[in-house]
């Protein structure tokens, strides 16, 4: 069973019941949730050894969140605790033609406060096999990338697979800033989780010949936007046909060693 770490942010989901509308709602429904945290509630279910690691206030609130997670079998040893405050999130549930709707309100939350010294990645990552992490946590500023390169970087002296969802953000950060941030933790990570907007918002890598509003889409638009992240994550030029392979198992090894020469 492996053992694969997140780290990120988790808050508080408020909610109006039903599909009430905020400004027709007396109570909210609270709940637990972040990208990360999910992930590895996720793979908790599916039987993994998962563990989250953030940085949460000491108070009851903070406390809840923990409780969240632990109830599906998530490692919470990693938190640590401290800092002002939760991040929360209001969420308008969608019904028929309109759609859902969120509001953040995570400034000043202990993780976007979090120091370098706040986490043991040698620790942390004893017995791991995977860790896990989105652009969303280094968006969060302050420290937090140069926290998620710590991490990389204990990750990578322990053997550990490291795995990134590039999510972006708009509300967290220009797409200058992520080019720049993730640019350089890129060379880390095994697998880049991303689509044709990520790609084009982070690295300014397009799918030519493509168009998601009209349906437009064009097969070597894709391959292009594989080759050109691929291209991020590679540390001194070194990568395999058969990692290629991994990448694009649906090409044939002809068009797989026609792209590794373009790539490198």
């Amino acid at each position: 069973m492996a053992k694969i770490v997140c780290f990120g942010e988790i808050m508080m989901r408020l909610n109006p019941e039903g599909y009430l509308r905020f400004v027709q709602a007396g109570s909210f429904e609270a709940s637990y949730a972040g990208g990360e945290a999910n992930v590895a509630v996720s793979l908790a279910n599916y039987g993994n050894d998962a563990a989250f690691v953030t940085k949460l206030p000491d108070n009851d609130l903070g406390q809840c969140a923990i409780n969240s997670l632990r109830q599906f079998g998530v490692d919470t040893s990693g938190i640590v605790k401290g800092g002002p405050r939760l991040g929360i999130y209001f969420v308008e549930k969608g019904a028929s033609q309109r759609p859902s709707k969120v509001i953040y309100d995570r400034a000043g939350s202990s993780i976007a406060l979090a120091k370098q010294e706040d986490f043991d990645w040698d620790k942390i990552f004893e017995g791991a096999d995977w860790f896990h992490f989105t652009g969303i946590t280094p968006a969060l500023g302050g420290e937090n990338p140069q926290i998620c390169l710590d991490a990389c970087k204990a990750a990578k002296a322990k053997g550990v697979k490291i795995s990134c969802d590039l999510n972006f953000r708009k509300k967290l950060w220009t797409s200058e800033q992520a080019g720049t941030v993730m640019g350089e933790l890129m060379p880390y990570v095994d697998v880049c989780i991303a689509n044709e907007e990520d790609a084009a918002d982070v690295f300014g890598i397009h799918a030519e010949g493509t168009d998601i509003n009209t349906g437009k889409i064009s097969r070597e638009g894709y391959i292009g936007v594989a080759k050109g992240t691929i291209q991020k994550m590679l540390e001194n030029g070194k990568l395999t046909v058969d990692e290629l392979r991994d990448y694009f198992p649906y090409l044939s090894d002809e068009e797989i060693i026609e792209i590794k020469k373009e790539i490198l």
